[in-house]
């Protein structure tokens, strides 16, 4: 566990705000859920909840059994980092953040297809991560998971393949794999 320096008071409703700059940090917005844990030298530890990782598991399975019939990578993330990866490096794509185009879809509650070769963007747009290291993509399709109304991540298939084109038959896998993840947590 890493100090801030920061200390807070708890006022008399047992509250305790969380600076801005750790919100900011952690991606915490108002309305987002936390979970609270207590360790044996009482500590309370505050994480940011994400119901798709009670879906690790399947998620994982999910995307491999995806990524075995279309042969390319595919990713399933909650709003913050991919939790789950099959056709690509796990290395490479485990656990990073989401890049802001994938905020953006999630945000927008809209699927997205992107084809380099038919779009003249820059680089940053095809970066589907937010990291330092080189992480663009030929094309990609992100389609947000959204069960009971609430956007909780994403499932995107991509491929770094010179040449391959995403289409309609990717769009609607990914549209069908986040809508069954968005089923399985709704039950």
């Amino acid at each position: 566990m890493k100090a801030t320096g920061i200390v807070r008071r708890i006022d008399d409703l047992g509250r305790v705000v969380i600076p801005k700059e750790i919100r900011r940090t952690m991606r915490i917005k108002e309305g987002d859920p936390l979970e609270i844990y207590v360790d044996r030298e009482g500590e309370v530890i505050l994480k940011k909840y994400s119901p798709i990782t009670s879906l690790s598991d399947f998620a994982r399975e999910y995307a491999d059994a995806l990524s075995n019939s279309i042969h390319t990578t595919v990713l399933i993330a909650d709003r913050d980092e991919v939790i789950a990866v099959s056709g690509g490096s796990k290395k490479e794509f485990l656990h990073q953040r989401i890049g802001s185009i994938v905020e953006k879809v999630m945000e927008d509650r809209r699927t997205l297809v992107v084809n380099r070769i038919h779009e003249e963007v820059n680089k940053k747009a095809f970066s589907i991560l937010d990291s330092e290291e080189e992480n663009d993509m030929e094309c990609f399709c992100i389609a947000p998971v959204i069960p009971g109304g609430d956007v909780i991540g994403a499932v995107l298939i991509c491929s770094k393949e010179k040449g391959v084109v995403m289409g309609d038959l990717e769009q609607k896998l990914a549209e069908t794999a986040a809508g069954f993840l968005a089923k399985q947590l709704e039950q």
